[in-house]
């Protein structure tokens, strides 16, 4: 019996074909390089025999060396293990510093809120490693904040920016927001009559909060504390600017194994440490998230009952705002550098000028449209991958297809350009340093994003609605594109506006893989700082931020309109 080749059939094909290139080929190149030593032509071995033949070769000399020396070089291991404990200390920090956040959100009439709530969302526009530049601003040897310091207490340095203390500080105060809201999240969701049950028992708020609200929250807390880990782990750009020579951390060391050394063997197997320690820790997020969430059973919803302690709410808020303070404080150093003249031995500029803007806008006006239009390639390409996914995903059940998906969010940045350098290196298809392989590499990163925006949207749509279409005579492609098509558009526009922004704040791809003509805006600011040119890189950054912050304006904007 013959079977019907149908449009779907076609873009389910073409769909598996994208994953496969440029997934899962790149990883099983890495795992091939990190046994043979050196890289492999995979898809010049299926259209040359003589190809063929040399990597055959250098898979028959297939060896652990390779292996062996990750284990037995003192500097790959120690910075393995200095990642995981810089990880595991940024995690355990940001929990206990959200937890009375989290709480004040959530349960009390704290004041401000949404003053607060605004100023939480800055470390979500700034790019790690321009936050770190800020805070070099701030703390470093002629920092603003070094200057109040010498001038009050005669000591030359508050502390030492360039360290450990320096990274992780600047990993807390920009992450915090990922464990934030989730947390606030579970504070909500607790059972309320269970807490108003303990105080008319007579329990204290501090007691009901610890034997009741906290246990609740547990959950809640442990998925957010191990995705802090996860996002800790795989961030390239506060330690590429932060971490002092002395200091190996893995994600470093693999950019230095690949960029600076061409150490095909090293950095591949480094990536697959990478990949190893991010995909454990998020298995673990992910079945906290799914398995271990409990609650209570009760005949009807209670509204929530806000705490009105005058001192609590005092305390709270002074806590709050004195986190908030510090990312704001950084943002604004990035905004008067921008407008410097020089800066750097009083707390203040010697004078302002529009000058770093105006260089910008002169000589750097090709990258902001490369960002833009590498942004755009993305969100398309993005958009039609994701409706296909989706679709697929809901509507006929492929699990294949859900977990490949998947695989990307436990890829750290600089694992995914390793091994995309690797793979499309070479003829037939040598991509690197073209925008095509920038495009591709953003949205493999951040498709995620959108794919788990349109399964949502997919999921709540009535299959009824389209089997209508169909036994009224419309194929399954005509129903799927004038009925669920329109349908998905609200998780179509919410999803592209984030992979838009991610994509333009994106660092360790651009780093990795963007040639000089299509360098975006990220690597060009990358650039700038490590030429010491920091006011027109802090200009650049700003230009960055701005576009961040309109377009999340827009994403509100059509959230709101959708739920009204």
């Amino acid at each position: 019996m013959k079977k019907n080749i149908d449009g779907f059939t076609i873009m389910k094909w073409f769909v598996f074909l994208f994953f496969i290139v440029f997934l899962i080929v790149p990883l099983l190149s890495i795992l091939i390089v990190s046994f043979t030593g050196e890289p492999v032509n995979i898809f010049g071995s299926l259209i040359s025999i003589s190809t063929f033949k040399e990597t055959l070769g250098q898979i028959a000399n297939f060896s652990l060396e390779s292996i062996k020396n990750f284990f037995t070089s003192s500097r790959y291991l120690t910075s393995l293990l200095n990642s995981l404990t810089l990880s595991l200390g940024v995690a355990l920090f940001t929990t206990l510093i959200c937890l009375p956040m989290a709480y004040a959100f959530a349960k009390t009439e704290m004041k401000f809120k949404k003053t607060l709530s605004a100023l939480a969302t800055i470390p979500l526009i700034m790019p790690t490693f321009i936050a770190s530049q800020a805070f070099v601003l701030m703390f470093g040897k002629t920092g603003w904040i070094t200057q109040i310091w010498n001038n009050w207490t005669g000591k030359e340095l508050l502390f030492d920016i360039h360290s450990v203390f320096g990274i992780v500080l600047v990993q807390i105060l920009f992450f915090f927001p990922y464990a934030l809201w989730p947390m606030v999240a579970a504070f909500k969701l607790s059972d309320v009559t269970l807490e108003e049950a303990a105080q008319n028992m007579g329990s204290k708020t501090w007691y009901t909060f610890i034997s009741v609200s906290f246990p609740l929250a547990i959950p809640g807390i442990l998925s957010s504390m191990l995705l802090v880990f996860t996002v800790s782990f795989s961030d390239f750009g506060t330690p590429i600017i932060l971490a002092p020579k002395k200091l190996n951390l893995i994600v470093v060391e693999a950019y230095r194994e690949m960029a600076g050394f061409y150490n095909w063997s090293g950095s591949a197997v480094l990536t697959l440490v990478m990949i190893i320690v991010a995909a454990l820790f998020f298995w673990l997020q992910r079945y906290i998230t799914k398995r271990k969430q409990y609650g209570t059973i009760s005949g009807k919803p209670s509204r929530q009952k806000l705490i009105k302690s005058n001192f609590l709410n005092r305390v709270l808020f002074i806590f709050t705002a004195s986190i908030l303070l510090i990312p704001t404080l950084a943002l604004g150093s990035l905004i008067l550098s921008s407008f410097a003249t020089t800066w750097g031995h009083h707390p203040l500029p010697n004078g302002y000028t529009f000058d770093n803007y105006v260089s910008v806008f002169s000589s750097s006006s090709n990258n902001i449209f490369n960002s833009l239009l590498l942004a755009g390639g993305t969100l398309i390409l993005s958009v039609i991958i994701a409706i296909f996914v989706s679709y697929f995903v809901v509507r006929r059940g492929s699990a294949t297809l859900d977990i490949a998906s998947s695989l990307p969010l436990v890829i750290p940045g600089i694992g995914l350009g390793i091994a995309l350098i690797q793979t499309f290196n070479t003829a037939p298809f040598a991509l690197t340093g073209t925008a095509l392989i920038l495009i591709i590499g953003y949205t493999i990163r951040r498709m995620p994003y959108m794919i788990r925006s349109t399964i949502g949207t997919m999921q709540a749509i009535r299959k009824d609605i389209e089997e209508a279409a169909v036994n009224m005579g419309a194929s399954t492609m005509v129903s799927a594109i004038t009925i669920v098509g329109p349908l998905l558009l609200p998780g179509i526009a919410a999803g592209s506006i984030l992979v838009f922004v991610t994509v333009i704040k994106e660092t360790s791809l651009s780093i990795l893989l963007a040639s000089g003509k299509w360098a975006p805006m990220s690597l060009t600011i990358f650039q700038n700082i490590n030429k010491g040119e920091y006011y027109t890189a802090s200009a650049m950054a700003l230009i960055m931020i701005v576009i961040v912050i309109v377009l999340q304006l827009v994403a509100n904007k059509l959230s709101k309109n959708q739920n009204e």
